[in-house]
Formats: structure tokens, C-alpha cells, sequence
């Protein structure tokens, strides 16, 4: 079993990159409010000349997110670029040079609440109400953050008979947004290809969005640190891209790990959690702290 290097704070490893791709729901903020000391350490990062990209599975425009960001009091000057799941589906509904995106058809069923429907900005395409209208749904998630799978298998099942394909805004499961689990439009998708549906998703762990990534800072993969708190979409996405990963072990995983948003995790737990999903984080540590 191999452990990662245990960090107390990123003072320890911010000049051994060039640039990091940051996560933001469980390393930035919580979904409600920002970290602590989330702003401190932008600032340290910027005052060290080190480039730094927010990458958030959101099911939103990357402007959408800045404006959040805002709210949260992190100012837009502390950071060089923000990529999104949602902007990425967005350019490939605009694009459709995708064949599973360039077969989708123009009528679409949005699956989500009205706060995503900046990923439909600028595409030529028809929101419709009723499923049966519909050439193909895009989800974006629930449409409360209390709902469940199990409360959109109507739908789902009404969607499977039509044999409409859907497109998938935002690949996480679940998000824990001040401290309750959310389901996110993921865990949807995964009981669509469940039933056999057609599912094409945008956002980690595909490393084509890191690649943007590097190609927006202008930085060798090489010289990019990843961080974020989730195995399965941050630390899984950096290896996919060849990019080192900086697990975060106080977001989604502290209760299984013991720990806490900047909670030092047991070394052990740390070590099996990242063995039992098959990775190799470089680094751990328990928030975004200086």
C-alpha cells in the first residue's frame, strides 16, 4: 500500500509547479461558502507567480462561476481561468463535431433546475417542456438539493422507451455542500446507462478537459499540479492526463478517512481509500491552506 506524501499546507509544495488546475466545490468552497482560507492562499499562489485554473464539474457557464466566486469573496484578480463541465458541454452543442453530440437533433429536454440554463446560452437549439417533444435531454441534476435518483424514474424510464440519448453536464455523483451530501446529475446518469440509455458526458475525470486546461494556461502538463478533494473525478482526471495530484482529504472523503477540512486524516485510511479505487495520489492534505 503506498501513502502519499502528507502536507500540512501547500506552502510545502507551490514553488515545485508552474501552475495548478484547482478544484472548486470541497477544496474552494463548500457550496455555500468559501473556506477559510481559501482567498489566503490564492493570494500566496498568485504573489508567487505560480498560474492557477478553476475546474469544476458545475453544470454551468464559466462566467456563471466568477459571479459565484464573487459572492463568496474570492475576487476575480486571485486566479488566471475558470473551465467548467457546463462550458464544455456548452461548446459542444455549439460545435457538433462530436458524432454523438452531431446526431442529438435540436429539440431538447432540459433534466435540472432554471439556475443551469447558462449552458444553453448562444446554442441553436429548442428547450422544450414535454419529454415526448424531445430529440435528447441534457441534465444538469436535481432540480432541489434534497431529491433522489429514485425521484426522476419516471422520467427515466420514459426517456428509455423514446430511446433518447442524454447528455450529461456534470459527471459527479454527489457534492457535500455545507456538510449535507448532494446528489449531483452524475448519479442520474449513471441509472440512465443503467437502463440502457445513451449517455455522453463532458467534465473529470476526462483528461480532455484537463488538456484545455494546460492549453489555457500555456503550461506544460508536466509542470501542473492538480488538486481536489474527490478519487474518482480529480485524482482519477490527473492520471488520466499524465498530471500530478494533490488529494485534498478534507471534501468528500473526510468522514470515511477521519478527518476534516484542514483535519489531518489517519496516514492508513489515506493510503487504503486511494488503493481501493486503483490510484496513486503524489500528495495529501487536509484543505487548501497555506
Amino acid at each position: 500500500m503506498q501513502i502519499p506524501i502528507l502536507l500540512p499546507g501547500f506552502r510545502a509544495i507551490a514553488t515545485q509547479y508552474d501552475a495548478f488546475i484547482l478544484d472548486l466545490w470541497g477544496v474552494i468552497h463548500d457550496g455555500a461558502n468559501a473556506f477559510p482560507h481559501s482567498a489566503e492562499t490564492l493570494r500566496h499562489l498568485r504573489a508567487a507567480g505560480r498560474k492557477t485554473i478553476l475546474l469544476s464539474n458545475a453544470p454551468r457557464r464559466a462566467h456563471v462561476l466568477v459571479a459565484q466566486m464573487e459572492g463568496f469573496g474570492i475576487p476575480r484578480d486571485l486566479y488566471d481561468a475558470v473551465m467548467s463541465s457546463g462550458e464544455a458541454v456548452r461548446t459542444a452543442l455549439i460545435d457538433r463535431t462530436d458524432p454523438f453530440f452531431a446526431a442529438l437533433g435540436n429539440r431538447c429536454y432540459h433534466l435540472g433546475p432554471e439556475r443551469d440554463r447558462s449552458v444553453f446560452e448562444g446554442v441553436e437549439v429548442e428547450i422544450v417542456d414535454a419529454l415526448a417533444d424531445a430529440d435528447f435531454i441534457v441534465n444538469t441534476g436535481p432540480l432541489s438539493f434534497d431529491d433522489a435518483v429514485e425521484d426522476y424514474e419516471d422520467v427515466l424510464q420514459a426517456a428509455i422507451k423514446r430511446d433518447l440519448p442524454m447528455v450529461c453536464a456534470n459527471p459527479d455523483h454527489v457534492v457535500i455542500r455545507a456538510g449535507k451530501r448532494i446528489v449531483c446529475a452524475g448519479a442520474i446518469a449513471a441509472r440512465y446507462a443503467d437502463l440502457g440509455g445513451a449517455v455522453a458526458q463532458r467534465g473529470k475525470p476526462d483528461a480532455a478537459i484537463y488538456r484545455l486546461c494546460a492549453e489555457t494556461l500555456g503550461v506544460s502538463p508536466w509542470r501542473i499540479a492538480v488538486v481536489g478533494d474527490a478519487l474518482e473525478t480529480d485524482v482519477a482526471g490527473a492520471t488520466a492526463a499524465g498530471m500530478t495530484s494533490i488529494w485534498v482529504t478534507g471534501g468528500i472523503h473526510a468522514a470515511e478517512l477521519e478527518g476534516g477540512y484542514g483535519k489531518p486524516a489517519d496516514p492508513l485510511l489515506i493510503g487504503r481509500a486511494a488503493q481501493a479505487h486503483g490510484l496513486s495520489p503524489t500528495a495529501a492534505l487536509p484543505g487548501f491552506i497555506w
